[in-house]
């Protein structure tokens, strides 16, 4: 690191930025492997790296929706109780630091390197015993691991990558496990049904240790049921546990009053908009009263109304502007569009809205479509900077009977006619299908680009 003597300001030095990128490179290329449910490997690289995760206090979080939104607001909660916290969420959205964070800051670049570095040695060792390559996700699993320990932290939020019994975050025996919600993502990797995909998830419920649900629909909650009682894990059903009642507000975000069985009860405001935050905050709050006793929480009130207030979590219903109206969500699947059309008819209060929408190619873009028909007026499609981007032209395909006007361009494009578009007819943009566009729409100030990291 050196100091610019202009500036005053520290800036990373040339080289040693080359050579992060390099060793981040390495382990993009690593995404080619694909994904490859199971523990063994993780367990080596961790075996090679002195088993971190042993040391640590996790609360562990699998669901199909609402995984980085619980995890930020136990995080915030936790912070504003005093306690040091690390946080493991993905995908990054603008950069890969924000994967792993320490008191919600992410992991420097120096660290980032050296833990990269240790890391890509031991998937070397490991390769060479197993025969078998670690994946980008392993790796950087463990780089998280290792640095929670190096940072002692006192409690980990540890987001699952997908399902929960064959993850590789699923190395824990966490203080408390957590299921946010069931829903149908990912089939060809955890079922083609919502019992399956329940089963898989339920994998992170520990003999013993509570488990917290906010899953609602009958069958995957029984599903959750029988798991937890096989496994002797006491079960808190969320909805049950905890009241949350919307009060009002709107874009500045939303008053609710909460009350749950451990003693939590007030006025909260909550600055993640949408309905669906509603059911997050009560999953959140359940959890808080599962910690009480074990944490020694010291002003749980007052830890949980600043904690609420302060939750910073990007990308998901994110106001970029006011004039026009331009929310941001990283909605990317049936469940999740569902919802995101029950809150731009609340937040748009009739007006026409307008989409710009690009999607991977595994995810269900016709049914995500046809979520939002009734909602919808025009459309702008764009492809995505990801591998896994699906074509322009197949997204019209996926569209096909809708009455929307619709039309292409790239992202840059897209936004500014959409707005144009927003400001002569009254409406409302939405910038929605891919938490990679999320990252995409998020780096195009360039406030992220000082070493290159965005992805």
């Amino acid at each position: 690191m050196v100091r610019n003597a202009k500036s005053g300001v520290s800036v990373v030095n040339v080289n040693e930025a080359r050579e992060l990128q390099a060793t981040l490179d390495r382990l993009y290329l690593r995404r080619a492997f694909g994904i490859k449910l199971g523990l063994h490997v993780e367990e080596a690289l961790l075996e090679h790296l002195g088993n971190p995760q042993r040391e640590l206090v996790c609360i562990h979080v699998a669901g199909t929706n609402g995984k980085g939104s619980v995890c930020a607001l136990l995080d915030s909660i936790l912070r504003a109780a005093g306690f040091r916290t690390g946080r493991y969420t993905s995908p990054h959205l603008v950069r890969f630091n924000e994967r792993i964070c320490v008191n919600d800051v992410p992991i420097a670049d120096a660290d980032l390197g050296a833990l990269a570095s240790a890391a890509e040695r031991a998937a070397v060792a490991v390769e060479a015993a197993l025969g078998q390559a670690a994946t980008f996700f392993e790796i950087t699993t463990a780089m998280a691991f290792q640095y929670f320990r190096d940072q002692a932290v006192d409690i980990v939020l540890l987001e699952v990558g997908m399902g929960g019994r064959l993850d590789a975050t699923n190395v824990v025996t966490p203080l408390v496990s957590v299921i946010t919600t069931i829903g149908m993502d990912h089939a060809e990797y955890l079922g083609p049904d919502l019992a399956s995909i329940a089963r898989e998830k339920c994998g992170i419920i520990k003999p013993g240790r509570p488990v917290v649900s906010g899953v609602r629909g009958a069958e995957a909650a029984a599903v959750i049921r029988a798991e937890a009682a096989k496994r002797q894990s006491p079960l808190t059903e969320a909805w049950e546990a905890v009241s949350v009642r919307a009060r009002g507000g709107r874009l500045d975000g939303q008053k609710v009053v909460v009350e749950s069985v451990g003693g939590i009860s007030g006025t909260l405001l909550l600055p993640l908009l949408g309905g669906h935050q509603l059911d997050n905050l009560a999953v959140a709050l359940a959890t808080v009263d599962l910690l009480q006793e074990a944490l020694s929480f010291e002003g749980l009130m007052k830890a949980v109304k600043c904690g609420v207030a302060d939750v910073r979590w990007p990308g998901r219903l994110q106001v970029l502007d006011r004039s026009p109206l331009t929310l941001l969500d990283g909605a990317h699947n049936l469940a999740a569009a569902e919802r995101l059309g029950e809150s731009l008819q609340a937040l748009a209060s009739g007006a026409p809205v307008g989409l710009v929408c690009g999607f991977c190619g595994d995810k269900d873009v016709r049914g995500f479509l046809r979520a939002l028909s009734g909602t919808v007026k025009r459309a702008w499609f764009v492809p995505i900077a990801n591998a896994r981007g699906l074509a322009v032209g197949d997204l019209r395909q996926a569209a096909a009977g809708l009455s929307w006007d619709i039309l292409e361009a790239d992202v840059e494009k897209a936004l500014a006619d959409s707005k144009a578009w927003a400001r002569s007819a009254g409406g409302v943009v939405c910038i929605t299908g891919s938490l990679y566009l999320v990252g995409e729409v998020l780096g195009l100030d360039g406030g992220n680009s000082d070493v290159g990291l965005r992805r």
